[in-house]
């Protein structure tokens, strides 16, 4: 789509029911992994073609036929929060249907990590962000943040493509071993986690919640310095993955 005055108009006849991707590396990332992109801006092509080509020449060519430059108001009146690369695209979301036949295929190559009423949306980006370099099954949320949320996906970086990212209740989590994250829990030095795995992690101010805790298989623990209260999200995310990549089914790097 060359025409800028086509692409506003689809923009704003499809903005209600699409993702934003905010920014050139969500739309690099959502592009490599398959997202269907009815609609990308820039305001200055040539600057956005020039960076995928120094940093994704993988996906430049998809992005030169992808990209319509609109004048820097249009593109500042189309997105909440103008991203320094000042690009910007809608994305058709995956089918849900699709995602939990996904989620619910055994056997599992990779865990499932559950973010338990989580609150933070910019932590919850950064964790589909690590899920999907460490390559698991998918994300899944409980409660009321929507998991799809543009605030999610600018801090996922568009990686919501490489993997599933759903928002279930406890009651319809995937199946297998459920481990939930707690100070209370074994020290996980001492365990194997299965690529079968449901790893659960509580939320930032209030931890698991108790429909979580009563439906835990085995609570286990991150190594941690006394008097120290606890890990950011992401990173205890980040640490629970790289233990379970020793001895699992990780990619290669």
């Amino acid at each position: 789509m060359n025409d800028p005055v086509a692409a506003v108009s689809a923009w704003h006849r499809l903005a209600g029911g699409a993702v934003l991707l905010d920014g050139f590396h969500a739309l690099k990332h959502a592009v490599r992994f398959g997202a269907e992109v009815p609609v990308a801006v820039a305001a200055d092509r040539r600057a956005a073609l020039a960076l995928a080509q120094e940093l994704a020449p993988d996906v430049r060519d998809a992005l030169d036929a992808l990209l319509t430059e609109v004048p820097h108001a249009t593109y500042t009146s189309l997105v909440p929060r103008p991203h320094p690369t000042a690009v910007a695209a809608l994305a058709v979301r995956p089918s849900r249907e699709a995602g939990l036949r996904a989620l619910a295929h055994t056997p599992r190559s990779a865990p499932v990590v559950v973010l338990d009423e989580p609150r933070n949306l910019g932590n919850a980006g950064a964790v589909i962000r690590l899920a999907a370099g460490f390559g698991v099954t998918g994300v899944v949320t409980t409660g009321t943040l929507d998991p799809w949320h543009p605030t999610v996906v600018r801090g996922g970086a568009g990686l919501h493509f490489a993997t599933v990212v759903e928002r279930l209740s406890v009651q319809t989590l995937p199946g297998g071993p459920l481990f939930a994250l707690d100070p209370e829990g074994e020290d996980i030095r001492g365990l194997k986690l299965p690529d079968d795995a449901v790893l659960a992690f509580g939320s930032e101010r209030s931890g698991l919640s108790a429909a979580l805790r009563e439906r835990t298989d085995q609570l286990v623990a991150l190594p941690m310095r006394p008097q120290v209260s606890s890990y950011n999200l992401a990173t205890s995310v980040a640490m629970t993955l790289y233990h379970w990549s020793l001895t699992g089914g990780a990619p290669a790097a």
